[in-house]
């Protein structure tokens, strides 16, 4: 069997308290895993929404390859000039031309092999774009001589829409991951073609939060019903991901583990 790929996907870095955390915990994990690709999802990492120069040059510092994003990568300015000027940033392939940025790119590998990371979004409770379905078959086209593996961040908010295009790329890519709802789904799997599967990888940020905000501007927004600016949360910062062990020449997933670091604990209170 030839040497297996070993690439961590870190799910949505949210503001600066998840920036800390992942400059804190990522090199960390890259040796644990002896990882040889590392892709991370920095929609939310300038103050809850969009990406500056700044953070993607902390992002890879840490040890990301490449940066994947969503619907709140066009929420600042400063994010156009980063997908403008770096093509390892992306952002999801399914929005309309003429927007700038790549929606999915390849790397090289000093095995001979190649990652391809490609950048998805849903359409479901999210923004009517491009058939996201569509454009994976658009851009697998172009892929088909590709050797090594083949990544999709699918960031959408239904999960049945993210099982879907699971299913429908299930033995064509070598994973389907899902970011975006900040919550780390317990559904990772091999799906029966060889593609793994997780619904949502998670947040990785401020736990002590409403996904990554604080609590009482969320609690405001629900009961009132008006808007109120959404402000960072500072505690309990954990990093969310998951790991894959990829064969290069089948392309198919052989081993999938989620992550969240530290763990949860979770108690049981006697009254």
């Amino acid at each position: 069997m030839p040497e297996l790929l070993r690439i961590l996907l870190v799910g949505d870095v949210v503001g600066e308290p998840g920036l800390q955390r992942l400059a804190e915990e990522l090199p960390r994990l890259t040796q644990q895993y002896a990882t040889d690709f590392v892709i991370v999802n920095g929609e939310n990492v300038y103050d809850g929404k969009g990406i500056r120069h700044s953070d993607a040059e902390t992002i890879f510092r840490a040890g990301a390859n490449v940066i994947t994003s969503g619907n709140h990568i066009w929420e600042k300015w400063q994010s156009k000039d980063v997908l403008a000027n770096n093509r390892n940033v992306l952002r999801p392939l399914n929005y309309p031309r003429g927007n700038v940025g790549l929606g999915f790119v390849t790397n090289g590998l000093p095995t001979g092999h190649s990652i391809t990371v490609i950048n998805l979004q849903g359409r479901t409770f999210l923004p009517s774009i491009d058939c996201p379905f569509h454009a994976a078959d658009w851009v697998l086209e172009k892929l088909r001589h590709t050797t090594g593996a083949v990544i999709v961040d699918f960031h959408a908010e239904a999960t049945a829409e993210k099982m879907a295009l699971a299913a429908y790329l299930d033995g064509r890519v070598s994973a389907v991951v899902g970011t975006h709802t900040h919550v780390q789904t317990n559904d990772a799997r091999i799906l029966p073609n060889g593609t793994a599967f997780l619904t949502d990888v998670g947040m990785t940020g401020a736990y002590d939060s409403v996904i990554g905000m604080k609590k009482e501007v969320a609690i405001k927004r629900f009961m009132l019903q008006t808007p109120h600016k959404f402000e960072m949360a500072t505690g309990d910062t954990r990093l969310a991901a998951v790991y894959l062990e990829i064969d290069p020449i089948t392309m198919h997933a052989v081993n999938i583990e989620q992550s969240l670091t530290p763990p949860l604990v979770r108690e049981r209170r006697v009254t």
